[in-house]
């Protein structure tokens, strides 16, 4: 199983990016699918999830109506669209996939490398 996440980058404040998140090797639409985050010197965070059909989503209060996630069960993908990006959203973001667990806590299934967005100022 590989989780690839990219669409990472520097982006200034106020500004918009799009994660991508390409899954293989897994029954793609039987798991529930979310983004994480760690930044320097702190924990990883979850920052949102969506359920295995894409009917449930979670967000993070720090990103409620800024970013949105979404999937894409038949080419195995998952987004997360970021928009009015601050500095504090400054992290490497994981993607990770959980066939049974929601919400997306505890120990998962599945994580990706990260990709790492950088805000400034």
């Amino acid at each position: 199983v590989q989780l690839q996440a990219s669409g990472g980058g520097l982006v200034q404040a106020g500004g918009s990016l799009r994660l991508s998140c390409a899954a293989s090797g897994v029954t793609f639409s039987s798991y529930n699918m979310g983004w994480f985050r760690q930044a320097p010197g702190k924990e990883r965070g979850i920052v949102a999830a969506i359920n295995w059909g894409g009917k449930s989503a979670y967000y993070a209060d720090s990103v409620k109506g800024r970013f949105t996630i979404s999937r894409d069960n038949a080419d195995k993908m998952v987004y997360l669209q970021m928009n009015s990006l601050k500095n504090e959203d400054t992290a490497v973001y994981f993607c990770a996939a959980d066939r049974s667990r929601w919400p997306l806590i505890g120990s998962l299934d599945y994580w990706g490398k990260g990709t790492q967005v950088t805000v400034s100022s």
